[in-house]
C-alpha cells in the first residue's frame, strides 16, 4: 500500500499527457504532492516537467484537483 506522502509514478506504457489550465489553477499544490512530474513555482503554481503520466495517476490527480485545473491532452 502506498503512503499518502509517496508520489504517484508513471506505471508503464498506458500514459496520458497531463496539462494545467493556468487560468483555473488556484495554486493549492495537490498535483505536486500526488505526481513526481509536477513541481511548484515560487508562487505555488504547478510546472509540469514531464507531461507523460500513467493513466491511473493522471485520473487520481485530475479527480483530486480542488480547482479542476488538470486535464489530459
Amino acid at each position: 500500500m502506498r503512503s499518502s506522502a509517496e508520489p504517484l509514478r508513471d506505471a508503464g506504457p498506458t500514459a496520458s499527457q497531463l496539462s494545467v489550465d493556468r487560468v483555473a489553477c488556484t495554486g493549492h499544490g495537490v498535483c505536486a504532492q500526488l505526481l513526481e512530474q509536477v513541481r511548484l513555482d515560487e508562487w505555488g503554481y504547478p510546472i509540469v516537467d514531464d507531461p507523460h503520466v500513467a493513466n491511473g495517476a493522471a485520473d487520481g490527480a485530475i479527480k483530486l484537483c480542488p480547482a479542476r485545473a488538470l486535464y489530459r491532452r
